[in-house]
């Protein structure tokens, strides 16, 4: 195993590399003024030094007050913490727009091969709470095993693809809670694959001839230790419109059948009576994808237990960045908490794949530092 680094330990002196991901001091103060968060220079002398100090506070482990503290020891505010906290309520927008800049630049050109990505959401509580606070929703590009496009919301907003932005041969897998026909329908319009696991009740699925698929019935007849495909096609709720695609499904052995259905019961035991239909059809495994024929039903079904890797990104960033615990109350400080730790996260990510590339210094270069203004001509 590599030796790790402490994430403190990033941000205090890897600094200067983390910050030329994100345009350097130029566009990070550029954004700063725009958004408000910064206007002008009192206790904190530059827009740098403050992000510098939120990204301390969020990936530290301290309070305010130690914060604060800490700033005046390094020389670079001198300032209470009430007075940090009113600044850093003012900041969401500029974290925001400078998580979206750093992702922005992530984007593979239209002529570059497909994209295997994976989707997914978690909850995110203040310590000791049992409630969810803010919801984040998380796209992972596996090639790079890296953050490609997230989104954060208030707990009230549910999981959708309509979330993300896709482009032609981006291929996407995701779980349940993304089944839903108007995202799928646009996912196929945007010319991008999807491999979505379906719930057996509330996706109403086509045959080809446009007559109602009974997708239990379907199952029973599925022999043992084969994965089968079927021609569907969806049905978009919006307008009628009309994706065609495969319903792609195979046996559970009656081991994994079992706790799969163990696990149905246990999701289950608070809503009271379970549906019989979904112990049936915990025996199965079936997903829904718009993939071209040419890739068999087997590699499909490779393809899908990818989905895991999105799981081990989330456990990791609730482990190493704490991202599960909030010490902070109103929703602009939980905002301005968790974006800034994902921030952190990102450009940790962006470090280690530059310094394993080819570029042989590791971080970009600032474009004014790229050609001397007086050049003479070669």
């Amino acid at each position: 195993m590599k030796p790790r680094v402490d994430e403190r330990e990033w941000v205090e002196f890897q600094w200067p590399y983390l910050l030329s991901f994100l345009g350097g001091e130029e566009r990070v103060a550029e954004l700063a003024y725009a958004t408000g968060a910064f206007v002008r220079r009192r206790e904190v002398r530059s827009p740098t030094d403050m992000l510098r100090l939120m990204c301390t506070w969020a990936v530290g482990g301290q309070s305010l007050r130690e914060t604060a503290a800490l700033a005046a020891e390094a020389g670079l505010a001198d300032v209470s913490n009430v007075a940090l906290m009113k600044r850093f309520a003012r900041a969401g927008d500029w974290l925001g727009s400078l998580l979206a800049d750093a992702l922005g630049r992530l984007q593979a050109p239209n002529d570059l091969i497909q994209r295997l990505r994976v989707m997914d959401g978690s909850a995110i509580s203040r310590g000791g709470g049992s409630g969810t606070d803010v919801r984040l929703h998380l796209s992972l590009d596996l090639a790079s095993h890296r953050i490609d496009d997230l989104e954060l919301t208030d707990r009230r907003e549910g999981e959708s693809l309509e979330r993300f932005t896709f482009k032609p041969g981006d291929v996407v897998l995701a779980d349940r809670g993304y089944a839903h026909r108007r995202a799928l329908a646009s996912v196929a319009a945007a010319g991008a694959y999807f491999v979505v696991r379906i719930p057996w009740s509330n996706v109403p699925l086509e045959t080809r001839d446009g007559q109602a698929f009974d997708l239990l019935a379907t199952l029973r007849t599925l022999g043992d230790a084969v994965a089968e495909d079927l021609a569907v096609q969806l049905r978009s709720p919006d307008n009628g419109e009309l994706t065609p695609c495969r319903l792609v499904a195979i046996r559970r052995s009656e081991a994994a059948a079992a706790a799969a259905r163990q696990r149905a019961l246990k999701e289950r035991k608070k809503h009271g009576k379970i549906d019989p239909r979904t112990l049936e059809a915990a025996g199965y495994v079936f997903v829904l994808t718009n993939l071209p024929e040419e890739i068999s039903a087997t590699s499909v079904l490779q393809l899908y237990e990818f989905r895991w890797q999105i799981e081990m990104k989330f456990k990791t960033l609730k482990s190493v960045l704490h991202l599960g615990e909030l010490p902070v109350r109103t929703p602009e400080l939980i905002r301005v908490y968790v974006t800034a730790k994902l921030l952190v996260a990102l450009l940790i990510d962006q470090l280690i794949a530059a310094a394993e590339s080819f570029s042989p210094w590791g971080y970009p270069i600032a474009p004014h530092q790229l050609v001397a203004p007086e050049s003479p001509s070669l």
